[in-house]
Order: C-alpha cells, then structure tokens, then sequence
C-alpha cells in the first residue's frame, strides 16, 4: 500500500514568510532527536563538515543548527538536489499542458535518419534510462563525463555536451544515473518556457520559487542559457526545506496546487533495473530510502539531503561536505533523526 501524503495540519501556517517554529510534539524521542542532531553538529570527522540541518515536523520547523559562519540566511550549492528542483519544473510544464512525459525528447543532436536516440523519451530520462553514455564519477576516473561537462569541455553549453554522447544501450533497458541526462531535460523544458535565460530564470521565480517563499533560491546558467538543472541552484536550508515540503504535501501549496495530482506519487515510484548494489532505489529525478516505506529524497554530492517521509509528516534538509567513502556513516546519523518520530 502506498503511504499516502499528509495535509497541512489545521491551525498550522505555511511557511512562504517566515516557518512557524516549535518543540516536537508528544509522541517524538526528544532525547534521541537531540542526540542525534548534536552529532550532525559537533562535525566528528567520520561525519564529515555539517554546514546547515532542519528538521520539520507537521510543517513547523522543530530543529535547526548551522556551522560557524553560517546561519539561516546563507545560501549553500545543491549540487544533485537541483535534479530534484528540475523535476518539479517538469511538473509544472506537464501540469500546462506543454510536455508529455512520454513524448520522444527531440534533441537536436538526435536529428540524423536513423538515429535511435530519436526514441528517448522525457519519462526514459526522468527514470535514468536513456541508455546514453556518461561517467559520473568525480575522482580517481580516467574520463569524467560529469566533470568535463561543468567545468571544462561542456561548461558553455552542457545539454549539447551531454546529448552529444552516444548510446550504450538500447533506450528505456538499463538504469544509469546521469548529471548529462538531466540537463537534457533542462533544455527540453527551457525550450517549453521559451525566452532563454531570462525567461527559464522567470518562469522558476514565478511559478515555484515565488509561490514557496524560497526567496534565496538561485539557478545557475550556462552560456547557451540553459538551467544548469544537474546541479546548481543556491538556497538556505530553511528555503531547501521548504521544496521538500511541497512535495510531502503532494504539489499543493496554502490553496493552491502548484503540481500537478499524481506528480510528487511520480517522483517516487521505483525505476525498474536499479543495481542491486545501490543503496538506495530511484523514482523519477528522486531516490527512494527502501528501509522507510514512502520516504523518498533529493540528493547530492558532498552529502546535501532533502529527506521527505510522509508517514511521519517530516522534512529533513542537511547541507555539508562529506566524502564518498564516509557517506554510509551520514546516511545512518540521519536515519536516527527520522527513527526519532513517531509513525502514524
């Protein structure tokens, strides 16, 4: 049975001006919660440097703590949590009437008879099936896909860099996670706004980060004007937090539905022909925490968390520098915060 996504309590205000603070409820592990956090904030190394945590619960903001020299007004990179935000702009899109996730993407790079990346679909890229080559790894590699394209070959122009690639496996077969794959997408939804930067950089403000109250949330761009949706957008972590809350509250928003019904269901339904060796599973631009029902998260390199588990109505949203190796240990300090609710 799917966990179902929970209201906004009655009496509790949506936090587009300012997140209505409080001590967790009865019903929390308080001193399991404290613990916890104070781990996250006394940056043991084997945790690595926590730059910002919130925790919301029942949409009031019950924890909150920041390194030195950062507080609750400095903006912190996403890194990966931006594909996440890219999602949610296909939403928006979807929900207008201007892209079907089913639709072939037509790239430009794609336009030769008998080109069979002419067939990859919006939902095959969503998914991370497009069965384009690309290396995602940042170090230790002899060719870095992800890293040519952002800071080096493909910087300019990163959606033609990462379309450019060609297949490895017929589309729609094989699950291979891909910074190229979403800024795809980011074009293909750029091309849907229309008004190049300075229209996609409209659209964001007006139709998501606006409505939310993210008033930190900075998108970055590429010289061809594309939102570099792989990995670049700027936000605090009360403003990450409240991306997060969007979707535990299913795409509504006060009394208005931003994204489309079905859509925030659509960020976490499992990606068939995820590797077994994954430590998590994969929605659409989501990954899915297997060991809590519902929970899904945006995630990003160097340990940025967007967590959303709606069976215990909670957002938790950590920002930081850890590395690869010690991410095990990060993900398990903040599995102690969400052991520290109460399910239903």
């Amino acid at each position: 049975m799917t966990v179902p996504f929970p209201p906004q309590p009655a009496g509790v205000a949506w936090p587009t001006d300012e997140w209505e603070e409080a001590a967790p409820v009865d019903g929390v592990d308080t001193g399991r919660l404290s613990a916890a956090v104070a781990r996250l904030l006394a940056q043991p190394p084997e945790l690595g440097l926590t730059l910002a945590l919130a925790v919301v619960h029942g949409g009031r903001l019950v924890a909150e703590g920041y390194a030195d020299g950062v507080d609750r007004d400095t903006a912190l990179i996403s890194w990966s949590t931006a594909k996440s935000i890219t999602h949610a702009v296909v939403g928006l899109l979807v929900g207008d009437g201007a892209l079907r996730v089913d639709d072939p993407v037509g790239a430009p790079e794609w336009q030769a008879d008998g080109d069979a990346r002419a067939r990859i679909t919006l939902q095959q890229l969503l998914e991370m099936r497009s069965g384009l080559r690309f290396n995602e790894e940042y170090v230790d590699v002899g060719v870095s896909h992800v890293v040519d394209m952002l800071f080096f070959a493909g910087k300019d122009d990163v959606a033609a860099y990462a379309a450019s690639l060609p297949l490895d496996h017929a589309p729609g077969t094989v699950w291979s996670y891909s910074s190229g794959t979403t800024n795809i997408v980011s074009r293909r939804c750029g091309g849907a706004v229309g008004g190049g930067e300075e229209g996609t950089r409209r659209f964001l403000h007006e139709r998501l980060f606006g409505p939310l109250g993210m008033r930190s949330a900075e998108p970055s761009f590429d010289a061809a004007g594309t939102f570099i949706g792989s990995s670049f957008v700027h936000a605090t972590a009360r403003d990450f937090a409240r991306f997060g809350l969007l979707y535990l509250r299913d795409g509504v928003w006060g009394d208005r539905r931003l994204l489309p019904a079905g859509w925030a269901e659509h960020a976490r339904t499992p990606t068939p022909g995820v590797p077994a060796e994954e430590p998590f599973g994969y929605g659409a631009h989501w990954w899915l925490w297997r060991d809590v029902p519902g929970m899904f998260g945006a995630h990003g390199y160097e340990g940025q968390y967007v967590l959303v588990v709606p069976d215990r109505d909670l957002v938790v949203v950590r920002l930081g520098k850890t590395d690869a190796d010690l991410r095990p240990n990060l993900v398990a300090a903040l599995s102690e915060i969400v052991a520290s609710f109460p399910t239903p």
